[in-house]
């Protein structure tokens, strides 16, 4: 199979695989009012039995990167299918029965599942962008966005046909299921272990593979010295590595060391400062993207005493503003770098909060749910991006910044209720600012790292 059949064959199957991520994960959610019925709970207590989903997420997030260390992704990916399917067997199982406890032990493994699967395809898509030479890592988002919003309209279709949620809970797992058993191996053709096995970390001209959102480039295809040093973390005087938080150890050479290697490079990831900067920018992102879903129908509702459709509406705009921002955005990191986009994204993200938290009419809070969604659109994957800069240091680096993700789905819905209650959910949402802020201060960590500080496959084998 020649080079660009394949990258183009990985580039469709990983779309699909966050498709399908999005599918499957809202499809039942958008059925809560149905799962709380068929268990017979209050919605408080429905959220505090949601939120085991969020701890079995950072229970395995916080070891997968280790794991795709030592098993590789494909593996893993399978894996993550069959936990999957058996955790969602138990959610449906928990709602035919009305028993709390399988539901509960159900959502507490699909949260698993789902760390298992979004590190490993978050890491592949970073490793077809990088074959690709420009940015397209958000085009999976994006992919994701709009499977989202397919597993809503497949949720309500099932609800309109009056089909209990166990039923549609067995038909779509099992489907998504047997879809992902046919995308996995092209998906990963371009996976880390697979390239360190092949030798093929380097081009077919022997140099690495380019590196997506370095800025604009000269003609001989080198990045401009001032603009990498302008965008450079305050304090990067000393050697390269050094200088942008990263270990520069050697990886072992031979192949029976690889996985050991591996292993040690996926723990040394939670000791490096530039990994985890780069998390907390992912943190960010998620409470932006996060609390949109969870609060900004509420919000509008609650704040403007509009209909429940109303709100919905809000939400789909915010939605609808992220995905065509995810495709269209790309070029933007191309022609500028990651660190700029970046930081016009928090300041689009920050205006967008305030608009919505301060605004006193409707009108007004609706444009700034659009500069909101524009915001939050790339700063997750500029973050896996950053991560992902060196092929065989980043599935442990992939593995720690998404781990933020899940502490930040742990702690803020409860928090973000708190404060609903007692000032609003408008204002609640304006706390977010102080995360984004934060990530506009922290950009210059997403900055590529320059070659000599990246474990080229080339020079071990």
């Amino acid at each position: 199979m020649s080079g660009n059949l394949a990258v183009g064959r990985a580039r469709w199957s990983l779309m699909a695989l966050f498709a399908l991520f999005g599918i499957v994960g809202t499809s039942w959610m958008t059925r809560l009012p149905s799962i709380r019925e068929a268990l017979g709970v209050s919605s408080a207590q429905l959220g505090l039995i949601l939120i085991v989903g969020a701890v079995g997420a950072l229970f395995a997030v916080m070891s997968t990167g280790a794991v795709v260390a030592r098993f590789g992704s494909r593996p893993t990916l399978v894996a993550a299918t069959a936990v999957n399917l058996v955790a969602l067997l138990l959610v449906a199982w928990g709602t035919a029965t009305g028993s709390v406890g399988i539901f509960a032990v159900g959502a507490f493994t699909n949260g698993i599942s789902g760390a298992l699967m979004n590190v490993p395809i978050n890491l592949n898509g970073a490793m077809v962008e990088q074959r690709v030479g420009r940015a397209i890592l958000p085009h999976f988002h994006a992919a994701f966005s709009i499977g989202a919003g397919a597993g809503a309209l497949v949720g309500a279709a099932f609800s309109w046909a009056q089909i209990h949620i166990a039923i549609q809970l067995v038909v779509i797992t099992t489907l998504v299921a047997v879809a992902r058993a046919f995308l996995i191996g092209p998906a990963t053709v371009f996976a880390p272990e697979r390239q360190a096995a092949a030798g093929a970390a380097t081009s077919p001209t022997g140099a690495a593979p380019s590196t997506p959102g370095a800025g604009r480039t000269t003609d001989a295809g080198t990045v401009g010295v001032a603009a990498e040093v302008a965008d450079a973390p305050a304090g990067s005087t000393a050697e390269p590595a050094a200088a942008h938080g990263v270990t520069d150890e050697p990886t072992t050479p031979h192949p029976a060391g690889r996985r050991g290697a591996g292993l040690r490079n996926a723990l040394s990831a939670w000791r490096e400062p530039r990994t985890l900067l780069i998390g907390l920018v992912l943190l960010a992102a998620s409470l932006s993207e996060g609390s949109a879903g969870n609060w900004l129908s509420i919000s509008m509702v609650d704040g403007f005493a509009v209909r429940e459709a109303v709100g919905a509406m809000a939400y789909g705009t915010f939605v609808a503003a992220m995905t065509v921002f995810r495709f269209a955005g790309t070029g933007l990191i191309d022609r500028f770098g990651r660190v700029t986009i970046l930081r016009a994204s928090g300041v689009s993200a920050l205006v967008g909060l305030l608009l919505f938290g301060l605004a006193p009419g409707l009108p007004l809070a609706w444009f700034g749910i659009v500069l909101w969604g524009c915001g939050a659109a790339l700063a997750n994957p500029i973050a896996i991006a950053a991560a992902s800069d060196d092929p065989l240091r980043a599935p442990g680096r992939v593995s720690v910044v998404t781990s933020f993700i899940s502490f930040g789905q742990l702690t803020a819905p409860p928090l973000l209720g708190l404060l609903a209650d007692s000032i609003g959910g408008r204002h609640a949402l304006l706390t977010i600012t102080v995360a984004t802020v934060l990530s506009i201060a922290l950009a210059g960590w997403v900055k590529p790292l320059p070659q000599p500080s990246r474990s080229l496959v080339a020079d071990r084998v």
